[in-house]
């Protein structure tokens, strides 16, 4: 049984910083794509990063690239996601996901997704 297990939301201002944790199990975590997804009030849920299986290849929407930077822990079966420079437009439920199809242009969306997390909040106020 798959499972994602998020962690590490919060409420913080405008510039500061935050790291995702997921906690992944009930698959081989070196052999399989994971990526984070947000959704914020009113909107879709959109991709932010992904990390291709053994972190070969990573992919970034073009809001966050500069600021996000996903990585994984072998050792320890986690996917990470640090935030810096955060700002009030990132404020958004944040999802665990893995993959099963690639999008190799890194036009990802929930239909390459197969397993979700419970989602972690992302406040950022102004």
């Amino acid at each position: 049984q798959v499972q994602l297990l998020e962690s590490g939301g919060g409420l913080v201002q405008t510039g500061a910083s935050l790291r995702l944790s997921c906690l992944v199990s009930g698959v081989p975590f070196n052999s399989v794509g994971l990526g984070w997804f947000r959704q914020a009030p009113g909107k879709d849920r959109e991709f932010v990063s992904v990390s291709s299986h053994y972190g070969y290849e990573t992919w970034y929407h073009t809001s966050v690239k500069g600021r996000f930077t996903i990585s994984r822990d072998n050792d320890k079966n986690t996917l990470y996601l640090q935030m810096n420079n955060l700002k009030p437009e990132d404020t958004a439920l944040y999802y665990c996901a893995k993959l099963s199809t690639y999008d190799l242009s890194g036009n990802f969306s929930t239909k390459n997704v197969r397993y979700w997390g419970q989602g972690t909040q992302v406040t950022v106020s102004s």
